[in-house]
């Protein structure tokens, strides 16, 4: 508001038609108590910018949404939501939604408290949204993975995914690990393990097609056949494969990984594991 007889002025002196101003609410801190500001993002680690912005004079570089990894309808619909509401409960616009919905009417008069945890909630709901393909057409440029595979991890990614960077955040689907979860190690590899990892790196170089559903298939029938728990099992597999714990589903990540580079990555982990 305090700008705005600037505008008026600067459109007097050009002769232009004035339109009619209106200004939405003051962009809150996340505690409420007082003006979004630089530092604040600094600080609690979101960006303040849309774009990246160097300061000329001081080289400072402030971090933007873009380059964070937010898409941009879900930064727009996030903007959308501060400081107005459509009166229902509906969150989600897309672009034309927000054009035919918006009205000044309902707009509020104090200030808009900005989240950074909803800020991603929306560039989760976008992402998640988004076809593999466009995914891997964002991060592209970011690796040198093969296209048809990096649809493949994006799928697989996108679901565990806040922002863009979090599709390649999984190494292991990248390179092989070279070191485990030492907490896991001691806590799941036991005396048996490398013998029953042997017999299932056997089981895999026999599957065809190695395909998620016969992966699951068959190492269900294995683990019933020999009376195996999960335990005894899937945290040894995944710690082979993936070097720790968690991630999607061990016959996923397996299939994505293919035959191959799955069969290798156990027997390398067997020895090394075995030899520690």
């Amino acid at each position: 508001l305090p700008s705005a007889p600037l505008h008026v002025l600067l459109y007097e002196a050009f002769d232009w038609q004035r339109p009619e101003f209106a200004h939405l609410p003051l962009i809150l801190k996340p505690s409420g108590n007082g003006k979004l500001s630089k530092r604040d993002g600094d600080k609690e680690g979101f960006p303040v910018f849309p774009l990246q912005w160097q300061d000329p004079q001081s080289g400072d570089v402030a971090s933007g949404y873009r380059e964070s990894g937010y898409l941009a309808d879900a930064f727009i619909n996030m903007l959308l939501m501060l400081g107005w509401n459509p009166g229902t409960e509906q969150e989600i616009f897309s672009r034309t939604e927000m054009v035919d919905a918006f009205s000044l009417d309902r707009v509020i008069k104090s200030g808009a408290r900005f989240s950074p945890d909803k800020a991603k909630w929306f560039n989760e709901h976008y992402l998640r949204a988004l076809p593999a393909e466009d995914l891997a057409d964002l991060v592209a440029d970011k690796t040198d993975a093969d296209r048809d595979y990096l649809v493949k991890v994006c799928a697989l990614m996108k679901d565990r995914s806040s922002l863009i960077g979090d599709l390649l955040s999984a190494n292991y689907f990248f390179e092989a690990p070279t070191t485990y979860d030492e907490k896991l190690v001691r806590k799941k590899w036991k005396e048996q393990t490398p013998g029953i990892m042997g017999e299932i790196a056997d089981l895999f170089e026999a599957i065809e097609p190695f395909e998620e559903a016969t992966i699951e298939a068959e190492l269900g029938k294995y683990m019933e056949e020999n009376e195996y728990g999960f335990g005894q099992v899937g945290p040894g597999l995944r710690l082979l494969l993936t070097g720790m714990g968690g991630g999607p589903s061990i016959p996923a990540i397996a299939s994505t990984l293919g035959k191959a580079e799955t069969v290798s990555r156990m027997r390398n982990g067997i020895k090394t594991l075995s030899n520690g």
